[in-house]
């Protein structure tokens, strides 16, 4: 596995493009990173910038950021709406894939005592690379923001992890810079129909997982404080979350910002419905949602899962589909388009290194491909997206029956179907491709060379997995599409009686499928040296094959006898 880290720093600087862009070149002059997603604020004048790339490269990146930031933005003369303590105010890096979360707190605290030591910026270490217990929290380190940095530099409590102890000119250009390590945080803005910042900051302190402080009177009265001294908080209602409200004039409204930390104590769509029954019960309304940054994927299929419950609507439709609602149903494109391939980390990582496949053609190009003159696509990928049809089919009837008008007690029941049937296709799609990949791994093998006994034994020992490969494909396809019986099954009995005849056609479809991966499957098997294998295969195969007649068979009966 690809070991990928994300790095998102916030830079103090919204609205001087020009400086902007110097910072994010220099991010981009490492080989090996990708930028994702710049997001300025004019109002915040901030910018988050989002990059990954393997942990070397994004280190490097990160602190050639950081330089540059140094270089070109005064703190002296920074204004904005969002607290922060330097030209470069934090620094996270986020573990993506093959890396850990300790590992990436090591890297940060190896890049914070670099950028004290070779640019002269005082530098803390929060969250996971903490060095202090009180500084996991961000509110902490930042506590006095960049005009209280010159009192704390040099107080042995309050001074930095690396670089403190004197107020420098490179300090009172730059601020401080806050490196950490952190699991994928979500920034979200919440847009209400009011322009009080008073009552935004209400609703944030309702919602905040920090809360309130307890008062002795309502609103105005004395903060209470218990025995030690400390201030007594009245948590609020969303774990994992920070949160606080201010006045956009860019929108002329005001917003709850919040970071979501832990997106597993509190998803994303549970912090909007939060968020607007707590602007509900101070009679103002959550008009849209704006992500700061970017969102995994996953994020919002489950908010798009969760608004589609609530409607009593099927979750087995395309995932587009599904995004589409959560899109719409938090209002992610009011204040702008909601573009999912330029703000889905996963839609940008993938962006340059998807590779085109049979099942990216239309309709027409894959039967194109089909008819040229080569040997693939063959019986094996179009078995294949033949299978996909079929689990389509059965779909299909599931989610309709589940719209069904008088039918709405028994939703859930054939969302869960839908669901089922969506997993197959999806699995029989990516066959489609498979198969051919398989059989080029055969051709691949034709061209090794055969001079020397080594190379000849080292060529028959390659071909053997390749056409081992290319038998155990089929098979996987001939397992995948005989579970399209089972959706095509139940929709044929207890699905929506005016589609029945699609059930009896996913049933075609998927029989013709596993017949189809068969004959594939034993021609390979033909060709391996190893016979023992290859006829525990064609065996497994050829009980597959009868069963799925029986299957199709009897499905059928049940077809024609409610069409008759």
């Amino acid at each position: 596995m690809k070991r990928l880290i994300e790095c998102v720093p916030n830079f103090s600087e919204g609205r001087d493009m020009e400086v902007i862009r110097q910072i994010t070149d220099s991010i981009e002059s490492v080989e090996g990173v990708k930028l994702l997603d710049v997001d300025p604020g004019k109002a915040t004048n901030r910018t988050v910038v989002t990059f990954v790339g393997e942990p070397e490269a994004v280190v490097e990146a990160a602190f050639r950021g950081v330089k540059k930031a140094s270089e070109v933005i005064d703190m002296r003369y920074h204004h904005g709406e969002h607290p922060r303590i330097g030209a470069t105010d934090v620094c996270p890096l986020v573990p993506v894939a093959g890396v850990t979360l300790e590992e990436c707190a090591q890297m940060a605290r190896a890049l914070a005592e670099r950028i004290a030591t070779e640019l002269g910026v005082p530098t803390y270490c929060y969250e996971s690379a903490a060095l202090r217990p009180e500084r996991k929290n961000l509110a902490v380190v930042r506590k006095g923001e960049y005009e209280g940095l010159q009192q704390r530099i040099t107080q042995p409590d309050e001074m930095p992890d690396f670089g403190g102890g004197a107020w420098t000119e490179q300090a009172a250009r730059s601020g401080a810079t806050v490196v950490g390590a952190r699991d994928f945080l979500i920034a979200v803005n919440f847009n209400l129909n009011t322009t009080s910042t008073r009552r935004a900051n209400a609703i944030a302190f309702d919602v905040r997982e920090k809360g309130r402080p307890m008062r002795d009177k309502p609103i105005v009265g004395k903060i209470m404080k218990d025995e030690n001294g400390k201030t007594i908080m009245i948590p609020g209602t969303l774990k994992g979350c920070k949160a606080i409200g201010w006045y956009i004039e860019e929108y002329g409204i005001a917003q709850v910002s919040m970071n979501i930390t832990d997106i597993a104590a509190t998803p994303l769509h549970i912090a909007f419905e939060e968020v607007c029954r707590a602007a509900a019960a101070r009679g103002v309304r959550v008009t849209g949602t704006e992500i700061v940054g970017l969102v995994p994927r996953s994020a919002l299929l489950e908010a798009g899962k969760y608004f589609l419950r609530k409607q009593q609507r099927s979750l087995g439709i395309t995932d587009q589909e599904i995004l589409d609602i959560a899109v719409r149903s938090m209002g992610l494109s009011e204040l702008c388009p909601f573009k999912p391939e330029e703000k889905i980390v996963e839609s940008l990582i993938e962006k340059d290194n998807v590779k085109k496949g049979l099942v990216d053609l239309t309709c027409a190009g894959f039967a194109e491909e089909t008819s040229r003159e080569s040997p693939a696509p063959g019986g094996g990928s179009i078995s294949a997206y033949m299978g996909a049809l079929g689990a389509a089919l059965g779909t299909m009837v599931a989610n309709l029956s589940a719209h069904k008008p008088g039918w709405d007690e028994q939703w859930e029941f054939f969302s869960d179907w839908a669901e089922k049937g969506k997993r197959v296709m999806n699995e029989l799609l990516a066959l489609v491709d498979e198969d051919t990949d398989a059989f080029n791994c055969i051709m691949a093998v034709f061209g090794m060379p055969k001079g020397t006994d080594a190379e000849k034994a080292a060529r028959a020992e390659a071909m053997e997995k390749a056409t081992l490969y290319a038998t155990e494909v089929p098979l996987k396809t001939m397992k995948a599409s005989f579970r399209a019986f089972e959706v095509a099954s139940e929709m044929a009995e207890k699905g929506n009686p005016n589609s029945v005849s699609d059930a009896g056609v996913g049933a075609l479809a998927a029989r013709a499928a596993v017949q189809g991966a068969f004959l594939n499957v034993k021609i390979n098997a033909a060709g391996l040296k190893d016979r023992t294998k290859a006829e525990a295969l064609v065996s497994e195969a050829a009980e597959i094959a009868k069963a799925a007649d029986a299957e199709e068979k009897r499905i059928l009966e049940i077809v024609n006898a409610k069409i008759n």
